[in-house]
């Protein structure tokens, strides 16, 4: 295979995994939130909108990293 061509097909499969790292980025902060929110602090919606709010942010953290490496080529 040709270097281009290799190296084209690796940054596919980093962008195409990014918005898969996106969603497990906020699954995981709803997770956290709604298990500590149930089962810890008993503290109905409140930790579950934080942590979504920190999935979320770090979902678009995610985005904003490959869009600096995009750049940086």
């Amino acid at each position: 295979m040709k270097k281009e061509t290799l190296r084209t097909m690796k940054e596919l499969g980093y962008y195409s995994s990014l918005g898969l790292s996106v969603a497990l980025a906020i699954f995981i902060g709803l997770g956290v939130g709604v298990y500590l929110d149930r089962y810890v602090f008993n503290t109905a919606p409140i930790l579950t909108f934080i942590f979504l709010g920190l999935g979320i942010a770090a979902g678009f953290r995610n985005i904003w990293l490959a869009m600096k490496k995009l750049k940086n080529q």
